[in-house]
């Protein structure tokens, strides 16, 4: 995997910002992609790129997506955190582009969360 440079870091911003509707509030769905440098390392950025196409494959207005630094769990990385209005947020590990896609299908437009997925719903705690 070639390194990740400024350019592309300012590219994806650009991308994300061009596809969301970034307004406080705005969204049905907020979906967050850890992005660290351990997630980013371990595929976030891909997990990103196939979250903004099923986005626009499905031509959703009402998700945002944002990012995030390490959330604390290196080994478990890529991750993201699924929040639907007001209910709990659920935190998926050990994404892959074609889980990040059943969550997206399965949570973010139906609204059921995925189980074999799932590292923690609500205010994690680790320990």
């Amino acid at each position: 995997m070639p390194r990740l440079k400024v350019e592309d870091l300012a590219k994806i911003k650009e991308k994300t910002r061009k596809m969301t509707n970034l307004r406080e509030g705005a969204g049905r769905v907020k979906i967050t992609v850890h992005m660290g440098t351990c997630g980013i390392a371990s595929g976030a950025r891909e997990i990103m790129n196939t979250l903004l196409e099923e986005m626009e494959k499905q031509n959703t207005e009402d998700v945002l997506i944002t990012t995030s630094g390490c959330a604390g769990f290196c080994s478990r990385e890529p991750m993201a955190t699924v929040e639907l209005k007001g209910e709990a947020p659920v935190m998926y590990a050990d994404l892959t582009s074609d889980k990040i896609r059943e969550i997206f299908t399965s949570h973010v437009l139906g609204g059921t969360a995925v189980p074999a997925y799932v590292l923690g719903k609500g205010s994690e705690r680790a320990g």
